[in-house]
């Protein structure tokens, strides 16, 4: 199980790559930190110790086959979650020495499957110009 230091860290890391995508919010569904496109379509929910399995992690939309590709190659790391795992969401072990770069690529790939395309646009232009930077 994560310590309180570990839970800490993990919800700062996940918040702040979630809600730096444009117009993304942030609220309680099922007890857990939840982000929402527009406040309406979950991309990322975080949980710890879920119903008691030990696990701090985040549950992220996925396109379709990610999930399948990434339990199989690291399931270590990677697993398929309770209630949104058949929908093909990938569950990300953030008590597993996470690296936190590939967790905001897994965020933003979350964000673009469930964003309109013109949100989707928008957070591609803004990554285009922090890299000509």
């Amino acid at each position: 199980m994560a310590t309180a230091r570990q839970v800490e860290r993990a919800l700062r890391e996940v918040r702040a790559a979630c809600l730096a995508l444009p117009e993304a919010t942030e609220r309680l569904s099922h007890g857990a930190p939840t982000w929402f496109v527009r406040g309406k379509k979950t991309f990322v929910t975080f949980h710890d110790d879920h119903h008691g399995d030990g696990v701090l992690g985040i549950w992220c939309a996925a396109a379709p086959g990610v999930q399948a590709e990434l339990v199989e190659a690291e399931p270590e790391r990677f697993y398929r979650p309770a209630y949104v795992g058949h929908r093909g969401w990938i569950g990300v072990r953030l008590d597993v020495s996470p690296d936190w770069r590939e967790v905001r690529e897994i965020v933003a790939d979350a964000y673009r499957a469930v964003a309109p395309k013109a949100l989707v646009a928008q957070l591609d232009d803004s990554e285009r110009a922090a890299g000509a930077e």
